[in-house]
């Protein structure tokens, strides 16, 4: 899921994941980390999700997917929408 604070030059958005899915370590990889795997890993909070946040300048498009252990890609289904590959994100 993805949880959104917009203001006028920059949106801080929060990539979360349900409690306990998939087990392992996830990061958020894309063009927003310039595909850099570990750049923006999730951390569990007190209620068990998992969740990372990336402040991103204003009115821009992003794709992300989000990487789990052993190489598994997750797709975000709360996202803007998708190019064939990547989940896209919109700022």
């Amino acid at each position: 899921m993805l949880e959104r604070t917009r203001n006028k030059k920059q949106t801080e958005i929060a990539f979360a994941l349900p409690a306990g899915h998939p087990a392992g370590e996830v990061s958020v990889v894309g063009d927003l980390n310039d595909s850099r795997p570990g750049a923006h890993p999730m951390v569990e909070r007190p209620d068990g999700t998992r969740a990372v946040t990336v402040t991103l300048p204003a009115d821009q498009r992003h794709g992300f997917r989000n990487l789990a252990d052993g190489g598994h890609w997750l797709d975000e289904e709360g996202a803007d929408g998708h190019d064939g590959r990547n989940g896209l994100l919109h700022t």
